[in-house]
């Protein structure tokens, strides 16, 4: 006996919804915040910035501090660092010759939480 195989990722037959796709096109993102989107979860895609996220969520940290947690050097840290200043999701403040990073907002905050409730869904 043969077994068919069906596609499930494909419609078996062409038959467009035009009010479904007129709608939704009109809440398309524009392509500079799709853009934009994607790059923070590019940025987001290494586990070692999700665990600086994370250990930022708790709380505001030194550069030294982070290193420890992370079991990094410095240098690298601060790499890592720049990569999520520059993706405005974490923000420093010096006072005297130390640099304390905390998350640039909320929202962050947020992601992270639903990131890891999404895992451990399961």
């Amino acid at each position: 006996m043969t077994q068919l195989h069906y596609n499930t990722d494909v419609c078996e037959g062409l038959c467009e919804h035009d009010q479904v796709v007129c709608m939704a096109k009109a809440e398309m993102l524009v392509d500079e915040d799709a853009r934009q989107i994607a790059e923070t979860f590019k940025i987001l895609g290494d586990p070692t910035r999700i665990k600086i996220l994370h250990a930022l969520s708790r709380r505001e940290l030194c550069v030294c501090d982070i290193s420890a947690i992370v079991a990094m050097g410095q240098s690298a840290v601060s790499h890592q660092l720049r990569l999520l200043r520059g993706a405005r999701l974490v923000k420093y403040r010096k006072e005297g010759k130390m640099v304390w990073y905390s998350l640039d907002d909320a929202h962050i905050s947020l992601l992270l939480a639903q990131g890891i409730e999404h895992i451990q869904h399961g």
